[in-house]
């Protein structure tokens, strides 16, 4: 309800408008709708710039940095990059940026920020906090001040003498301080973008959804063209990430969000950008993704998660050895992530398994060929260079990118 005041001054007829706190923070949701955000999509290091390609695919304009990606939109964007970015871990709002080097500089400014037109007064957040090479490096201490200032910041708006009773839906906060830089950020994504919803049967060291998305997207395979296979499937990602590219299905399809809680963030636009992305699935193309493993319990695995995706009958799986593999297929892509030292599997076996893949995959001269491992003798083991590597990180592991063109190819280069 909007209460109004009205009295004489000279001449003049003075109002003053008083809002009720429903009332008020209906009207911020109803700025937010409109407003344009500092955002930044996360990724991992390496994928800077896929996810900057991605979200020029999307009609962005991005700036690529070190480990994230920073572009403007509205609501409507943070929910359509949600949906549809396939390398990114996550979509944050930057809330505010500044230098500080006391803390009691980082209360201050941390408190001139607009909090209260992003969290309600029973929002819940939580703050997560890390630092480098700065002045204030005690993590805990960053946390628990910004915090603090957050608390205050909300607790004078709404006029709130007693504790906020963070009872209501999650804003979850990060507080970074690099070189005394200082980010503040809210995630809107919730669990990372790599958790599609499809992985119900996990099997050993799985590799993440994104990182199978970025391993395919760095080759040059055109699915209604080429022949796709990874010979080491393991529970099925690969494939399964081929198979939702060629379908052009949105990765963020069939998860929630974190932001679908929110207040200021319509269900009905929500709905509608969502009932957008899937009328842009293409379930009318034809295309050939073959995905085999040594073991049987990992492809029953793979079946799984393939059917929970919707993609089984888009997929042919089989039960084969490396040594055992043959196909008469011509001008294809193989993508695999096979087992490494750092990874699983004794050192000897993993050596012994890369000698038996260069002697059934180099005669395969047609096909170019991607192999995503840590071991550095690789080339020496497989018996071939390759065409050319790529630094990438599969958690915390360092990995490389090993990449084999096509010997009749080369004008259909992976990306660079």
């Amino acid at each position: 309800m909007v209460k109004h005041k009205t009295w004489l001054t000279g001449a003049c007829t003075v109002f003053q408008v008083e809002w009720d706190f429903p009332t008020l923070f209906l009207y911020k949701k109803g700025m937010n709708k409109m407003k344009k955000f500092n955002l930044m999509a996360t990724c991992s290091a390496g994928l800077e710039g896929l996810v900057g390609d991605e979200l020029r695919d999307l009609g962005y304009k991005p700036e690529v940095r070190n480990g994230m990606v920073l572009f403007t939109g509205t609501v409507s964007d943070i929910i359509r990059t949600n949906l549809w970015l396939r390398t990114a871990d996550r979509i944050k709002i930057i809330v505010g940026r500044f230098r500080a080097t006391t803390f009691d500089e980082l209360f201050e400014k941390t408190k001139s920020l607009d909090w209260e037109d992003l969290i309600p007064m029973d929002g819940k957040f939580p703050v997560e906090g890390r630092s480098q090479k700065s002045s204030l490096h005690s993590v805990p201490d960053i946390q628990a001040i910004t915090k603090k200032a957050i608390v205050e910041k909300i607790s004078k708006f709404y006029h709130r003498r007693t504790r906020l009773p963070e009872s209501g839906s999650l804003y979850p906060l990060e507080v970074r301080v690099n070189k005394d830089e200082v980010m503040d950020t809210l995630d809107t994504t919730g669990p990372s973008l790599f958790k599609r919803g499809y992985r119900v049967a996990k099997g050993e060291a799985p590799l993440k959804e994104n990182m199978a998305a970025a391993l395919i997207l760095l080759t040059n395979w055109h699915p209604e063209e080429m022949p796709f296979l990874d010979p080491m499937c393991g529970s099925g990602t690969i494939p399964i990430e081929a198979a939702l590219i060629a379908r052009n299905i949105a990765p963020g399809y069939n998860r929630e969000f974190v932001f679908e809680d929110w207040d200021w963030v319509d269900p009905e636009l929500v709905k509608k950008i969502r009932a957008e992305a899937d009328a842009k699935a293409d379930y009318d193309s034809q295309f050939d993704i073959m995905a085999s493993d040594v073991n049987e319990q990992m492809v029953n695995y793979a079946k799984v998660n393939a059917e929970e995706a919707g993609l089984l009958h888009d997929i042919q799986f089989k039960q084969v050895a490396v040594q055992d593999f043959h196909t008469d297929k011509q001008d294809g892509v193989l993508v695999t992530n096979p087992p490494y030292g750092q990874r699983m599997g004794d050192s000897k076996e993993v050596a012994q398994l890369y000698h038996e893949m260069g002697k059934v995959f180099i005669p395969m001269k047609t096909w170019s060929k991607y192999y995503l491992t840590s071991d550095l003798n690789f080339e020496k083991e497989y018996g071939k260079k390759a065409t050319k590597r790529r630094k990438l990180y599969n958690g915390r592991i360092r990995t490389d990118y090993f990449q084999y063109w096509a010997e009749q190819n080369f004008n259909k280069k992976g990306k660079k």
